[in-house]
């Protein structure tokens, strides 16, 4: 009842004229990133970071939510619509997605697509709701505790480099690295700094984010000259009784796995809704020769499972304090230049803050599922904005918010030198997303140790000193390992002998 209360005084907050404005901007600001050609949600909320300095934090967090369930719905206009997903999460609907608007059913598919995703976020919500109570749980976790889920979320970070752990680990060398900039945190000395006073404090955390994904993102289709594209016709707008009856389950489906996946620290958005179509795939009886060529299960599915996921990956954040995407990884940014502790912290000294917070994703995506359908037609004018006019406006924006975080010129310098370091790791198919998400866990990780080790006077045995910390610790052991083993252990193993027709011939 205690949680239910909390969160109803936390509705009341967001719907303040202020907070709704904030919301509302997000929204609107999350779906026009979404699908434009070299940007997405990441960027846009690297970009927004320095307006939360003005505005506050509740609005400024409000504001930045927003703008990342706005920027998915965004992804799924352009997969729809031109069969280009602004995200890698919105591949699978870009299967059965494209071939309704080729068939003159795009506006049929992307009002599916708003009605699963609010059935996803909504499922989502409930979900990081019931959860919220796990923040209080993890009150008692010590130092060592902390360290351990740390290394376990640096663990889990190696694997979104993908088969090759090798780059898996120069990403999260290149992350600590950078975090190790500034000054240390228990003899307060400089290190790392060259003698710059200006990186006493280490790099800014928005001005690198923005270079590694806006910058790097915009220097990419400035490469390949990237334009608006052929966008299909929407077609018939509403759906029929026949449409919403086939999309209700596998929205409430998609919307369970998703948000079990989004649970799990770096787990990829094509796991959820890939998982989502095929299972509708395999569901399905009458429709199953319609999956690949406009079946609304295979739109309806993966979107709902696609914003599940999104509201689930905060749940690690609120709760244990680790951001668990580069997303989580930017909006933790935004809390942590407020002075403000994403965890069990913030729910302990600023339970307004948290409730005002997690209540405004529910309004928000009421917003977007009011704002969806009269807007379809708009999206379309910008779909078609050419990229030389979006260059230079997007690339002045993030100069001047770099410059207004500290005022200095040296900001600009690393937002510039953390766009080229971006835009080169692109090119050698080397992801981004283990930097910045180390770059968050690397200082948790290093302020937790010299505290464990303080208070057990440097006796390294106490960080498997309890069952939590043990038993994390082995867990990030075998999530490094485990892949490298079972892959030599394939190549080991002898291949099986070819069975060639004339063998399959009946004698």
């Amino acid at each position: 009842m205690d949680t239910f209360a909390q969160l109803l005084d936390g509705l009341g907050a967001v719907l303040q004229p202020g907070n709704l404005l904030f919301a509302l901007a997000g929204c609107l600001m999350g779906m026009v990133v979404g699908i434009l050609p070299g940007f997405g949600p990441p960027a846009a909320m690297a970009l927004l970071l320095p307006v939360t300095y003005v505005v506050g934090p509740v609005p400024g967090i409000i504001m930045i939510a927003a703008i990342l369930y706005g920027g998915m719905y965004g992804g799924t206009i352009t997969a729809v619509l031109m069969n280009v997903p602004g995200e890698p999460s919105s591949v699978a609907t870009t299967l059965d997605g494209y071939p309704m608007a080729r068939q003159g059913r795009g506006g049929v598919a992307l009002v599916i697509a708003a009605a699963g995703s609010f059935v996803g976020a909504t499922i989502g919500i409930i979900g990081m709701v019931l959860a919220a109570p796990l923040a209080t749980a993890a009150l008692s976790l010590g130092a060592r505790d902390y360290f351990a889920v740390a290394v376990a979320g640096l663990a889990l970070v190696v694997g979104l480099a993908g088969r090759s752990l090798v780059k898996g680990l120069a990403c999260a060398v290149i992350g600590l690295v950078i975090g190790l900039v500034g000054l240390d945190p228990v003899l307060g000395t400089p290190r790392f700094t060259g003698g710059v006073p200006e990186l006493f404090d280490g790099f800014d955390m928005i001005a690198v984010v923005m270079g590694l994904f806006g910058l790097s993102e915009m220097l990419v289709g400035l490469e390949k000259r990237v334009t608006g594209g052929r966008v299909a016709e929407l077609g018939r707008i509403a759906p029929t009784r026949e449409d919403w009856r086939r999309s209700a389950g596998p929205s409430l489906r998609g919307s369970v796995i998703g948000f079990f996946v989004g649970l799990l620290p770096g787990s990829p958005g094509t796991a959820a809704t890939f998982s989502s179509y095929v299972l509708e795939q395999r569901l399905s009886k009458r429709h199953r020769k319609e999956f690949g060529s406009g079946a609304v299960e295979g739109v309806a599915g993966p979107e709902s499972a696609n914003n599940s996921l999104g509201i689930a990956t905060m749940v690690p954040m609120f709760t244990l304090g680790i951001p668990s995407s580069v997303t989580m990884a930017i909006m933790m940014g935004a809390f942590v230049v407020h002075g403000l502790t994403p965890g069990p912290l913030l729910f302990r000294d600023h339970p307004d803050i948290a409730w005002a917070i997690i209540a405004s994703l529910l309004v928000g995506n009421v917003i977007l599922l009011v704002l969806n359908i009269p807007l379809i037609r708009v999206w379309l004018l910008i779909l078609r904005i050419p990229f030389p006019v979006l260059f230079p406006i997007v690339v002045g924006l993030m100069v001047l918010g770099c410059y207004v975080v500290t005022g200095t010129a040296a900001n600009i310098l690393v937002l510039v030198g953390a766009g080229v370091l971006g835009y080169c790791l692109r090119k050698l198919d080397i992801p981004l997303a283990p930097i910045a998400l180390t770059m968050v866990l690397g200082p948790i990780l290093e302020s937790n140790l010299s505290r464990a080790l303080l208070l057990s006077d440097g006796d390294v045995t106490t960080l498997v000193g309890s069952p939590f910390s043990a038993t994390l610790l082995a867990l990030a052991v075998v999530a490094v390992l485990a892949p490298a083993v079972l892959r030599t252990v394939r190549r080991a193993r002898p291949a099986a002998p070819e069975t060639t027709e004339r063998q399959k011939e009946p004698r």
